[in-house]
């Protein structure tokens, strides 16, 4: 399913997809890694989703996002 970039600045980064069911979130941690999350909503067909990654860097970070908007995380 397709995803949409609906927040993009300096600290965050979102996704929704186009049921609207999902988001994915990165951000930047204060620590300087990057947090990645992937949340779908309770109505959704495949019932609620959470996933939640660290990683070094952004590039690492946009990895994941596109393999959670390929594959979400079960």
């Amino acid at each position: 399913m397709d995803y949409e970039r609906t927040t993009d600045t300096d600290e965050l980064t979102e996704w929704e997809r186009a049921d609207g069911h999902a988001t994915i979130r990165l951000r930047e941690r204060a620590d300087g890694q990057f947090a990645v999350r992937y949340d779908q909503l309770h109505q959704a067909d495949g019932g609620r989703g959470y996933a939640y990654e660290t990683v070094e860097t952004r590039a690492a970070a946009e990895e994941l996002v596109a393999e959670w908007q390929a594959d979400p995380p079960a």
